[in-house]
């Protein structure tokens, strides 16, 4: 798991670097070109326009009739026009071209050259018509690669007309340049970029390493978990480190664990008293049999002990009931009939149904209703199951002379029906699980010798089915108080209907 997930999370973060890097040259390449070629311009024009300026200013004020017998006869000797074109940027040559396109003077230095020094607008040669043209029509020319061919494609060139006062064309001044410095300094910049995005990747490639090992070490111990649950072993825990998400994942998965350990616990403890609970009442039944069949019994007391039979084959059949009550509600088969009933007339026949086993008890009985008929909608069959269920577990667990309480409530469209009594109580440790499978809080058996541990779970299932609510409350030696609520019956309308 560690190396596919290192070698996505990598692949990807490697991949996104690569290109961030690779458009980020380009950017810088374009930038740093497009401002270099502005540069030269800007450089190569201010060296035209001082020329320009200086030739056509002294030009006005000489008996020369052309711009080529000024510069042989009348420029000033201290400051002939070689020396001013010389001071100009050591990687521009600069030429001055009379009418006819043909160069008169030409200075400065081109890096190309192996001297250094060499001008490349030599005196005498012709700049094409098509330069010459374009200077005379447009006064200028911005000509970013060969003068109309005379230099390479490396150069970029640039030029400006000399005019007499009058307006004549005399000529023009022409300036050119290379980029061989740019293409050195592009080279160092891509080797920068080039280190950079190396280093950048290495110090990735660490970071993606120990985090996805972070990530995935929490996983790989939830996998073995996994696989020793397997086996059965539910005491297994997943370490829990941080805050982020990957931790509330482990101590989800903990929380699992202990859920299942919990359940494998109680389904143990279930086979144990299922085991129990089918093995006693068989051996019972077997044995009075046997007796009745081989006449150890004798006649006068079979009766008795066919009641006993009676009673024990009855205990079978509910634990049977019971748990075909869970299957069915696990596979969500069991169907529910609503109906409109009175709750208070149900729980009245419960408690008449326990009369015996009030009395044996002595229990001191209290049955109070808010209303003589209240009426809820709901299945009755369930609704028997559940309240029978807690009503015997109440008088089953309540204390010789104790105090036994039903009470109907309504409120906000609401039945609440509440079970009461005086008696051991249940443990505050126990009651967050009284509703779950095959929990019994009476593990010594000592009170309740019948029951499974299905009997709350069956009966919250129901109400909950109902989309309703059951609790317990409960003081451990004192008093235990189980309530459940139903919806209240659509009130009857004048026409015997519902409203």
């Amino acid at each position: 798991m560690l190396k596919s997930v290192f070698t996505k999370y990598i692949s990807v973060f490697m991949l996104i670097l690569l290109l961030s890097f690779l458009v980020l040259t380009s950017i810088l390449t374009s930038l740093v070109t497009a401002y270099n070629a502005d540069v030269k311009m800007n450089t190569m024009a201010d060296a035209a326009y001082a020329v320009a300026g200086y030739l056509e200013y002294n030009f006005l004020y000489s008996d020369a009739e052309t711009l080529e017998e000024y510069i042989e006869v009348y420029a000033p000797s201290s400051t002939p026009v070689i020396n001013l074109i010389s001071t100009t940027a050591d990687d521009i040559v600069i030429g001055v071209v009379d009418a006819d396109g043909r160069i008169i003077a030409s200075g400065g230095n081109d890096p190309e050259e192996t001297d250094g020094v060499a001008p490349r607008l030599l005196a005498g040669d012709v700049l094409p018509r098509s330069v010459i043209e374009s200077l005379r029509s447009n006064g200028y020319i911005n000509d970013k690669s060969t003068l109309g061919g005379h230099f390479d494609s490396e150069h970029c060139s640039y030029g400006l007309a000399i005019e007499s006062k009058s307006g004549v064309f005399l000529g023009a001044v022409v300036a050119s340049t290379v980029s061989d410095g740019m293409s050195e300094l592009l080279e160092v910049m891509n080797k920068t970029v080039l280190m950079s995005t190396l280093w950048v990747m290495l110090a990735a490639l660490v970071a993606v390493y120990f985090i996805t090992e972070r990530m995935v070490a929490p996983l790989r111990s939830m996998s073995r978990a996994a696989k020793l649950f397997a086996d059965g072993k539910f005491d297994v825990r997943v370490p829990v480190t941080g805050s982020d998400e990957i931790a509330e994942l482990a101590e989800a998965f903990n929380n699992m664990a202990k859920s299942l350990e919990k359940l494998d616990e109680m389904q143990r403890s279930f086979v144990a008293n299922i085991s129990h609970d089918l093995r006693t009442p068989m051996t019972t039944i077997s044995g009075f049999i046997d007796g009745i069949l081989s006449g150890a019994i004798p006649p006068e007391k079979q009766a008795h002990y066919l009641e006993v039979i009676s009673s024990e084959v009855k205990r079978l059949s509910r634990l049977v009931s019971a748990l075909l009550d869970v299957s069915r509600m696990q596979a969500g088969e069991r169907k529910f009939t609503m109906t409109n009933f009175d709750v208070c007339e149900l729980a009245r026949q419960i408690l008449i149904s326990f009369e015996q086993k009030i009395e044996s008890k002595q229990l001191d009985v209290c049955f109070t209703c808010d209303a003589d008929r209240m009426e809820v909608l709901a299945d009755r069959d369930s609704i028997h199951q559940v309240l029978y269920n807690i009503c015997d577990n109440a008088i089953k667990f309540s204390n010789e002379g104790g105090k036994y309480e039903i009470s109907l409530t309504e409120k906000d469209k609401k039945i609440s029906v509440s079970v009461f009594n005086t008696g051991v109580g249940i443990p505050e440790e126990d009651l967050p699980h009284i509703f779950d499978r095959f929990y019994k809080s009476d593990k010594s058996r000592g009170l309740d010798k019948t029951g499974v541990g299905l009997g709350m779970y069956i009966s919250r299932t129901i109400i909950e089915a109902h989309g309703e609510k059951i609790w317990v409350e409960s003081s451990h030696g004192a008093w235990c108080r189980f309530t459940f609520t139903l919806p209240k019956a659509p009130a009857r309308t004048a026409f015997g209907g519902r409203s």
